[in-house]
This record gives structure tokens, sequence and C-alpha cells, in this order.
């Protein structure tokens, strides 16, 4: 990271979650295509959508399809959970085999299956360990392993996530990050802030009051100025549109470039 007038802004390529599709739904052909007409740069295939665990072959496909149209694959999108299996080692690999033939340069897992306030020390520090377990099979593939940020796992709180890094003590583990809607937007930019390089991608979506609404230009602003010291490069993947509409997701595709393209945004 730079400092002073020297330092190196965050630079953030555009793209999107392809679970943001489930629903409309979109094959894999379909999201690339929208993605292309909507300017956008770069995906994160999400698991049991568009890619299986334990499916290199497919997963290889996807990649070769991804980058003949130009686009970049963010990251592998898998629903592994610490604490959820019985062979964490296994299971993890299942989704690690594929997100290595896709190419990903990370996988997003999931910090456990209940709320930090409900889990006790033994508990934290037994899910910690399982952490730095995948951190360490993740990085012998070149991998990244990013957390997702998000209610009800150990990342609901700024602090709980900040403490799991530690306690896990690996490397290669790092954090998404998206407005959690529990915390206020001060409280959000801090969590940036404490993520610091252990932040890497950004999923991009507002939700007022609980709910989806358009992306608001005014409100990711601050989120990109929060992260603007990061440095490095990182993906602004959209997520979770109104009505789960093509359309909304248009708009909001170009809300999201005029944002990046502004300047105040990307380094």
């Amino acid at each position: 990271m730079g400092s002073g007038a020297e330092a190196v802004r965050t630079r953030w390529i555009p793209g999107a979650v392809s679970a943001t599709f489930k629903k409309m739904p979109l094959t894999a052909d379909e999201v690339i295509a929208l993605l292309k007409e909507c300017g956008l740069q770069a995906v994160e295939w999400s698991e049991n959508v568009h890619v299986q665990p334990d499916d290199p072959e497919g997963a290889a496909l996807l990649r070769r399809k991804t980058e003949q149209a130009g686009l970049k694959v963010a990251a592998y999108g898998s629903y592994f959970r610490l604490g959820e299996n019985e062979d964490p080692g296994e299971a993890f690999a299942r989704s690690l085999r594929s997100a290595k033939a896709m190419g990903a340069p990370l996988i997003r897992v999931w910090a456990g299956t209940h709320a930090s306030a409900e889990v006790d020390e033994a508990a934290f520090r037994r899910l910690a360990e399982e952490a730095a377990m995948i951190g360490g099979a993740a990085a012998r593939e070149g991998i990244k392993v990013a957390f997702e940020w998000h209610k009800n796992t150990l990342t609901d709180t700024n602090e709980s996530a900040h403490r799991l890094l530690a306690e896990a003590n690996h490397p290669n583990l790092y954090c998404l990050w998206q407005p959690t809607v529990a915390l206020t937007p001060r409280e959000r930019a801090r969590g940036i802030a404490l993520m610091g390089e252990r932040l890497l991608n950004f999923h991009v979506y507002s939700w007022p009051d609980g709910k989806r609404g358009p992306l608001n230009a005014a409100e990711w602003q601050y989120y990109f100025d929060a992260a603007a010291d990061i440095g490095g490069t990182r993906c602004a993947l959209l997520e979770f549109v109104r009505d789960d509409t093509v359309e909304q997701f248009r708009s909001d595709a170009q809300t999201l470039l005029k944002l990046l393209e502004s300047g105040e945004c990307n380094g």
C-alpha cells in the first residue's frame, strides 16, 4: 500500500455474482451474454447454480466460455461452511477441485452456521482451526480463501470477522465484503478499514430498509472511498437486484459503471 501523494488507489473491475440470475433464471451462456452487453468484465460463478462441486470438466468448460467472451473469472462461489461437515477436508476438496479447474483466483466459503453471539469459545476455536486447514489446502493450489460477509456466521460483525482471521492465523484467509443490513453505513465503512488488505472483492447491492432497491450511487461512493487506500485490483460484483429482473440488472450495471468510470473510485 502506498502513502501520501504517491499512494496507489484501489482499482475495481466491474462484474456480477452469477447467483443473481438464479431466479430469472439465466443459463451460464445467457449470463455471459448479458454481462458482455452491459459492459461488465468479471463474474463470480456460483456453486449449485452454474457450476457444480467435484466437476472439473464442467468447470473447465465454463472457464473457457468465460475467457473466450473476454471476461475474467473473479471467484468460485462455494457453499462450503465451516463446522458443517463430518469430513471438512474432503467436503472442501470437492469445491476446490472445481475452483482449480475454473482458474478461480479465490474460493468463497461461509464462516460457520450460527451467529457469532451464539458460538462459545471452544466452538470458535474449532472453527478457526478448520479455517486454517482449508486455507492451507487452497494455498497449495494457488487459490485464496475468502469468507462471505454475512449474518448468522462468524463474519456477522466487524469484530468477529477480524477475530476469526486472527485466531485462524493463516496468511491465505481473506474476506469478501457486502453492506450488512444490521450495520449503519459508518459501521460498514469501519469494517472495510478493519479488513484492509485482507478484504478482496465487494458484493454490490443496495437494500434500503432491508429490502432490495436500485443501486444507490451515493451509498456506494462512500464504500468505495472507504476502500480507496487498500490498493491493488479487486472486483466489484453486482448481486441481489430488485425484483430479480434483467431490466433492473441492466440499470444497476450502468450505475456501477458510471461510478467506476468517474475516476473517483478507481485508482
